[in-house]
């Protein structure tokens, strides 16, 4: 029996990082509360406070936004890649 990992959203990790930040609860307190291990609040929390400076960059763009349009213009360039294979080929015969 395999036991599958609970995926939280990034909503939800800022939300519990944030209320970590502010030190008004304890790390056990906030566990508590929101039903997930203090080492992940700890490592939230430390993630959030290693790349709060990224928000304010000018330009700012998610890592996923940039990944994901890397992946789209990739398949857009494979499409192509095909579509001229094939017609060389055909007009070649």
């Amino acid at each position: 029996m395999s036991k599958k990992r609970k995926q939280y959203s990034a909503e939800f990790k800022a939300k519990v990082a944030l209320a970590a930040l502010s030190n008004d609860e304890t790390v056990a307190e906030l566990a508590s509360r929101f039903g997930v291990h203090p080492t992940m609040i700890n490592a939230w929390k430390r993630s959030l406070a290693e790349n709060a400076s990224d928000i304010f960059q000018k330009g700012h763009k998610s890592k996923k936004q940039n990944e994901a349009q890397v992946d789209e213009l990739y398949r857009q360039i494979g499409k192509l890649q095909v579509e001229c294979d094939f017609l060389s080929r055909k007009l070649s015969l």
